[in-house]
């Protein structure tokens, strides 16, 4: 099969098409024929080892896996000897966490990592909704304990992320504020959102207070993120940043700054690191069958195209999501 693989760290061009051998399934795994496959940042921090600490977990020299990419949906061609949840013929998306491999014609998955894809969206769409999704979902329901009544602001509304989390905050009953750039006001506003902040216009940090931020970005310093919280709000950190030259610790600084910083502020700050799985999934198809969540696809190229993708999205020129059809 084709699929693209990388063997040092560094730019989109050491991601090659090569041919591999199909995978064979485990016997608490799927093998799933791949439609389309989505990008995340996550993506280009594997491809280039950024930060160098995340060298620690992904491999000191060379990504352990070899294969690139985690979102995905597609058609199951077989399953495993103690895998029920799903047959072959069934059309599923998933998220391979740190296993990786979706850049690919065929990918193995844990049974417990793929879900019946969601009946009203296509390949392309599905396979946008996973890690993202996930990030949406508990970042705003689990560490921001959104309700009814709340205002939420969601900073890099814009993104991946940000389009389902400003779509996902409505329907848990907020009032949503998204911050993006000029270019970007009409699409976040076309997703429902109550305000739109224009960041090269106005300061949202110095403007209405929140029940909940959910940062996306990484940008701004605790304190300003703070002032824009009310006296006992929630922040939820989850900046992925884009891609500067290559750090030590990337927006993972302002993370550990969060943890730290927590015990001493009597406001929540949560830092938020998405563990997906299938009741994930499961809420997510739930929420996109019931009209409330729709993903924004920006681009789609071909598989032999993921190089050219991976720089169109680290170099923050992407919205929404960037997809690869196989």
């Amino acid at each position: 099969m084709k699929a693209i693989v990388q063997d040092r760290y560094g730019p989109p061009e050491t991601l090659v098409l090569a041919d591999v051998d199909v995978p064979v399934p485990a016997a608490d795994e799927v093998l799933v024929r791949v439609e389309a496959a989505a990008l995340n940042a996550y993506d280009w921090h594997v491809m280039r080892g950024d930060p160098r600490m995340a060298r620690l977990a992904l491999g000191p020299a060379r990504p352990r896996a070899r294969i690139r990419g985690r979102d995905f949906a597609g058609r199951v061609e077989a399953v495993g000897a103690d895998v029920r949840q799903v047959r072959p013929g069934d059309s599923v998306f998933g998220d391979l966490g740190d296993a990786n491999g979706a850049f690919a014609e065929y990918v193995c998955a844990p049974a417990t990592m793929v879900a019946p894809r969601p009946a009203n969206l296509t390949a392309q769409q599905a396979a946008a909704l996973p890690l993202a999704g996930t990030t949406a979902l508990q970042g705003l329901r689990d560490a921001g304990r959104v309700a009814p009544g709340h205002r939420v602001l969601v900073n890099g509304a814009s993104g991946g992320v940000g389009t389902l989390a400003v779509q996902l905050a409505k329907a848990l009953g907020a009032t949503v504020t998204g911050v993006c750039s000029t270019r970007n006001v009409d699409l976040v506003r076309s997703l429902g959102t109550d305000h739109v902040v224009d960041y090269t216009r106005a300061d949202f940090t110095r403007g209405d207070r929140h029940n909940v931020v959910f940062d996306l970005v990484g940008n701004r310093s605790l304190t300003a993120l703070r002032r824009a919280l009310t006296p006992t709000g929630t922040l939820v950190l989850s900046g992925g940043g884009v891609y500067r030259g290559g750090s030590l610790l990337g927006p993972v600084q302002l993370l550990m700054r969060g943890r730290l910083l927590t015990p001493f502020v009597r406001h929540r700050i949560v830092t938020l690191t998405a563990t997906p799985g299938r009741e994930h999934l499961d809420t997510l198809r739930a929420h996109a069958e019931a009209g409330h969540l729709t993903p924004v696809i920006d681009r789609t190229y071909p598989l032999h195209e993921v190089p050219r993708a991976i720089g169109y999205l680290e170099g923050e020129h992407a919205r929404a999501k960037v997809v690869i059809t196989v």
